[in-house]
Formats: C-alpha cells, sequence, structure tokens
C-alpha cells in the first residue's frame, strides 16, 4: 500500500507540475499584444527595420545606398518577413495598423530593387529622358518585377495604386511612399506605425510642404508652385478636402481645389488665407528621378 501511495503522489506532483507549466505558459501568451504572428508563432516586428532605417537614413531623409548593400542582410530577413506573414492575421489588425505595414512594405521593396540594382547605370535611350542614376532606369521596376508579400505575389504598382490608394483613401500615402527619388518625400528613420500613423503622417505633410522643390509661393509673381505629385494624384485629394463653395483661383479643376484646400491647413494663417482668397496661378514642378542618395 505505502509503494501504492508513494506512485500516487509522484503522479500528482507531475501533474501538478504540468498543469502549472501550461497555465504559465498560456499567461506569457495572453500577455502579449495580439499582433501579427509569423507561421512559425514568432510575433512581427519592425525591430529590424527600424534599426536599419534609423543606421543608414539621414537627417534630410537621404538613403547610403552603398553602405546598405554591404550591409543587406537585415532588409532582406525583413522582406523575408513579409511574405511570410499569414493574411488571416493580417486581417485582425486595425485600419491604420494595415496602412502602415503597406507604406513600410512598399519603402522597403523600393530599397530591395534599389540596392539590387546598385550603383544604378543608366541606358542609351533612357539617360535621354532620367538622370543615370534614377530608380526609372530599372527595367520593369514598378510593373514587372514581383515580390511576395502576404503570401502573394505583388508589383510595386499594385501595391501603390491597388491596394494602398484603393482600399485606404488616405491622400496623405503620397507624402509617406518614396520612389528612391529626390522628388519624393523624405524617408523617415523610424517605420510607419498604426497606433502613431496619423501624427506621422501630419509630420511627412509638414516636411514634405516645407521643401521648396515640393511647395511654395511667389508672391512677386502670384504663382504657386506644386509638387507634380499633386498633378499625378490630386483626384486622390477630392473626397477627403473638396472645400465648400471653391477657391477664388480661375482654371483650376476640382481636384486642384482640393489640394490647395489641403495644403492651406498645414500653413500659417495668412498664407492659407491667400491659397484660399488670392488671384493667383498654379504651376507644376518638374519631378527630380535622380537617387534620393546621400
Amino acid at each position: 500500500m505505502k509503494v501504492f501511495s508513494l506512485i500516487a503522489m509522484v503522479v500528482v506532483s507531475l501533474l501538478g507540475l504540468g498543469i502549472y507549466s501550461s497555465c504559465t505558459q498560456n499567461a506569457g501568451t495572453a500577455s502579449r499584444p495580439a499582433e501579427t504572428r509569423s507561421p512559425s508563432g514568432g510575433e512581427f516586428s519592425y525591430d529590424t527595420y527600424g534599426k536599419l532605417l534609423s543606421r543608414f537614413v539621414n537627417e534630410k531623409g537621404m538613403m547610403n545606398y552603398a553602405a546598405l548593400q554591404q550591409n543587406r542582410n537585415p532588409l532582406d530577413r525583413f522582406l523575408h518577413q513579409l511574405g511570410e506573414v499569414p493574411y488571416d492575421i493580417y486581417e485582425t489588425w486595425s485600419s491604420a495598423e494595415q496602412l502602415a505595414f503597406w507604406i513600410n512594405t512598399y519603402n522597403a521593396l523600393t530599397l530591395q530593387v534599389t540596392v539590387d540594382h546598385y550603383p544604378i547605370k543608366g541606358g542609351f535611350l533612357k539617360s535621354f529622358l532620367y538622370p543615370a542614376n534614377s530608380i526609372r532606369q530599372i527595367p520593369g521596376v514598378w510593373d514587372r518585377l514581383r515580390f511576395i508579400v502576404l503570401g502573394r505575389s505583388l508589383t510595386l504598382d499594385e501595391i501603390e495604386h491597388e491596394i494602398i490608394r484603393q482600399e485606404f483613401k488616405e491622400p496623405r500615402i503620397h507624402m509617406a511612399l518614396v520612389c528612391a527619388a529626390m522628388g519624393c518625400p523624405p524617408l523617415r528613420s523610424e517605420p510607419y506605425r498604426g497606433v502613431i500613423l496619423d501624427s506621422q503622417l501630419t509630420d511627412q505633410t509638414r516636411s514634405f510642404l516645407a521643401d521648396p522643390s515640393k511647395f511654395r509661393i511667389d508672391h512677386a509673381s502670384n504663382t504657386v508652385y506644386l509638387s507634380s505629385i499633386f498633378d499625378w494624384y490630386g483626384q486622390d485629394f477630392v473626397d477627403k478636402f473638396a472645400p465648400e463653395g471653391g477657391f477664388d483661383v480661375k482654371g483650376t479643376s476640382p481636384a486642384e481645389h482640393a489640394v490647395l484646400n489641403f495644403i492651406s491647413s498645414y500653413l500659417s494663417p495668412s498664407e492659407a488665407d491667400y491659397l484660399k482668397r488670392g488671384r493667383y496661378k498654379i504651376a507644376y514642378l518638374p519631378y527630380d528621378w535622380s537617387l534620393n542618395e546621400q
């Protein structure tokens, strides 16, 4: 009987340890935020990408492509991670988290394409149209090169035009998507994150509009100079920023009215009033396709 009692005590002790271990593991899992988990069970994180940006992006938002090319393993690991995120996990995120994911994805894939072809060499014919070091020298950069994201094969054009622009209807993305050109918005030295995405996009817009090569008002000639981005994607601003009553600017379209209204909210009261009431003409600045390289 004593033998059986001892055996029973040992079994109970082992079961207790098993139950404690299981509860501890479950408690640890429950304490983690319900964010992205990779197929292996590990959490999706922007930490690797964030360290890369803080290391290779300078205070002006320019990238050190030569150094990144020599130290590209973190970028490759991050991009591999993007491909493995399960779509059912992605669907559990908030809209802001999803949009942050796609902005980071687009920008990181653009970095990959650039370092894959760095130093970029101009083709004979394209060099008559674009700088020799331009991303536009890379064949099929936006519409033919394909990447695996969320288990899907996508081009950069599909990510930008069919997913980001169509699904999220957030025109400030045009201040955040970076196509490796000087005419683009500056790169941030941090990833976009859903919890602070609104403030990041606001900050990006302020930085973009503070650059005279992207936007400026010439009072002497009564001309408002706008980035070509506002010409190409002006329609994206209409739903959210179409002003009541329009702007007193002759010959402008509803899209231009919306763009002017959008911009005015980031200006001083006097400049905003000028945009709303002034009689001026609009001119679009030439887009600088040279590489956004340090």
